[in-house]
Order: structure tokens, then sequence, then C-alpha cells
């Protein structure tokens, strides 16, 4: 299944959530299910962003881009954690509102019910967009994925205390349970954020990731002299590496082109979607360079 069809399965399954978690949340009256509710509209918001950031992104580069468009994914992922923070702080300020002024949860079997329906449907939905996230290395992905996945926890963790409200009559259980929610989702939210926007300042590549690039180059030792001026950054799912590869002054263009195109084809092996510039340098220059 295409990444544009992920998204669209996404957008669908969580409006039907979201409506049903509004529609019983008002009828038991539970604030923890209406925060639900509510934290299930912005994964759904977050599913339309995925969408159009994974269309953007995916298109070639253009006159006007031409680095082409990887950084939408970044953004999109960043405006999806930032809506999480402002979920949970509307949750947090109604659940205080409601455990200074509890009333009683009518009907909470039904709550019971849709709570574990809509963690049924997302736990399959988030591990299937997961897994295209993963191997397209899509940031908007992840994120869309990751809001699923912490519905799966939210939505049981409020069923379980629809349960104990109905098994003990300890009203505050329900406001108690929608704080500790927003307070995980924003956790979350924060994780994702480390990753999605980072990028946007051109951060460079993970030390791992980059050793084992260098790793890659190395491998070439016999057939260059060094390299230097080494440097990465990722937008979206594509990675940006470029240095200057010192080479011998007798070495023909034509090996010389083949070498570069043997490592590049390495990299390419290890980031399939990897936009790689090497600058050849004579060894004579860095020689000169070194003089002045």
């Amino acid at each position: 299944m295409s990444s544009s069809n992920l998204t669209i399965l996404s957008v669908i399954s969580n409006f039907v959530i979201v409506v049903l978690k509004f529609i019983v949340g008002f009828l038991t009256g539970s604030v923890a299910v209406i925060s639900e509710a509510v934290h299930s509209s912005m994964d759904l918001f977050a599913s339309v962003i995925t969408f159009f950031s994974v269309r953007i992104s995916n298109k070639p580069a253009d006159a006007d881009h031409p680095y082409g468009h990887g950084k939408a994914e970044n953004i999109a992922g960043t405006i999806e954690t930032l809506l999480i923070f402002v979920a949970g702080i509307w949750i947090i300020i109604e659940s205080m509102n409601k455990f200074f002024n509890p009333h009683e949860i009518r009907f909470p079997a039904l709550g019971i019910a849709v709570m574990l329906f809509g963690a049924a449907v997302n736990i399959i939905v988030s591990r299937v967009i997961k897994k295209a996230a993963d191997k397209e290395n899509s940031v908007a992905m992840k994120s869309n994925a990751l809001h699923l996945y912490t519905d799966v926890f939210t939505s049981l963790g409020i069923a379980f205390s629809l349960l104990l409200v109905y098994l003990t009559g300890w009203l505050w259980l329900d406001p108690v349970i929608a704080i500790l929610t927003a307070f995980y989702i924003m956790y979350e939210a924060w994780k994702l954020l480390k990753e999605s926007f980072p990028p946007l300042m051109d951060k460079r590549l993970s030390p791992s990731e980059e050793a084992e690039i260098k790793r890659i180059i190395l491998t070439h030792k016999a057939n260059f002299i060094e390299f230097h001026d080494f440097r990465s950054r990722r937008a979206g799912a594509e990675e940006y590496i470029d240095f200057h590869l010192v080479v011998a002054n007798d070495l023909t263009i034509e090996k010389a082109h083949s070498l570069c195109d043997d490592i590049e084809k390495e990299i390419y092996d290890f980031y399939s979607k990897a936009q790689v510039l090497i600058h050849l340098e004579p060894e004579e220059e860095r020689i000169l360079t070194r003089e002045s």
C-alpha cells in the first residue's frame, strides 16, 4: 500500500473514532472521554497534515526548490507535536475543573466499549503506518504512527478508569486519569519534537550515522589520499552528505569519477534517498593549502 493510501486510511479511521468519542463523551458526561476525543481530533488533523506533507515532500526538485521538498515533512511533524501540547493543556484545564466540580458518569459501559474499539482500530493502523514509515524513513508518517500509537494507550487507560469509577463510585478518578493522559501524550510529543525540529535547523546526522558513512568512505582508502570537510544533514526522508576527497595528482578523470561512483553507490545502499556531493581535490592542492 502506498504512503498516500496509508494516510487516507489514517484519516478515515480517525474521523470515525473522533465522531464516536465525542458522541459518547457528551452522553456519558466523562471529561476523560471528551479529552480523549480532543486527543483523537488532533490525531485526525495530524493525519490530514501528514497526507499533504508526504505528497509535497515526494515532489521532485524544481527551479524554486533545487534541493527538493523534503523539509515539508519536518514542518508537518513539528506542527503536529505543537498541536498535541495544545490539546494536553486543554485537557488539564478541563480536568481540573471536573475534579473540583464532579458529577456522575452516565452509561459507563458505552464509554468503555468505544474506548476499546478505538484502541483496537488504532493499534492495527499505527503498526501498518509505522512499518511503512521505517521503510521510507518518513518523519511525517512516523509522527502520524506515534499519534495513533499513543491513542491506543490513552484509550485503554480511560476505559480502565471508567471501569474503576463504575465499580468504586470514585468520581475523582475520571479527571485524574484524564490529567495523567495529558502528561503522557505531551511527553511523547516532546520526544517527537526532538526528532522533527532539528532538521529544520540543518542539524547533522547522528554520530553513529556519520561514523557508518565515514566507514564506507574509508573502505576505498587504497584509492585516495584523504577526505575532509565532511558535512551531513537531513531533510524529511532524505539525507544530504558532502565532503572533499583528495586523490593523487596522476589519477585520471575517468578513474576518479569511477571512485566517486563506487563510494556514492555504497552510501546509497545505506541511505536509499541520500544526496551525495563529492568535491575532488588533487594532492598538490592539499599541499599548497597547508603551506599557505
